[in-house]
């Protein structure tokens, strides 16, 4: 029996539209990176992106559940001296939750050029609406 390996040229992609409404961050970010990744298909293939484009609305209405609101903060440093900044997310998700949403799935796919090739089939908006209706994308229910 052979071992199928997909090709970058064979790829067929489709587009989905994810609605966050009251989905928990973490169940959502992985879901949406692993068809990112192309784990939902069949001819799924580690080293090609072989996955699909995603849309990601209502992103203000994510939720986290127990006390990550306070207590959980998204880190990142400026690259000077002492550089180091946080932010709660509880301010995260009431000013950017379209960017607390991306960088939590950007957290889930590989650190490499691949990884940096797939996250940019991720579109993230905070209301319901989008500008990607001419690619006619497909409704996806996560849970």
């Amino acid at each position: 029996m052979k071992t199928y390996m997909a090709n970058a040229q064979n790829v067929e992609r489709k587009w989905y539209v994810v609605d966050a409404e009251g989905v928990p961050l973490g169940r959502l970010a992985s879901k949406v990176a692993a068809i990112l990744r192309g784990k939902n298909k069949p001819t799924f293939t580690p080293n090609v992106d072989a996955g699909d484009f995603v849309i990601v609305i209502n992103s203000d209405k994510a939720v986290l559940t127990g006390k990550k609101l306070e207590n959980k903060f998204y880190r990142y440093h400026t690259g000077y001296i002492g550089g180091l900044k946080e932010v709660a997310y509880g301010k995260m998700m009431a000013e950017h939750s379209d960017v607390a949403v991306y960088e939590a799935i950007r957290g889930m796919l590989p650190k490499n050029s691949l990884g940096r090739q797939m996250i940019k089939k991720l579109h993230v908006y905070k209301g319901a609406e989008h500008r990607h209706e001419a690619q006619k994308p497909e409704a996806l229910k996560l849970f």
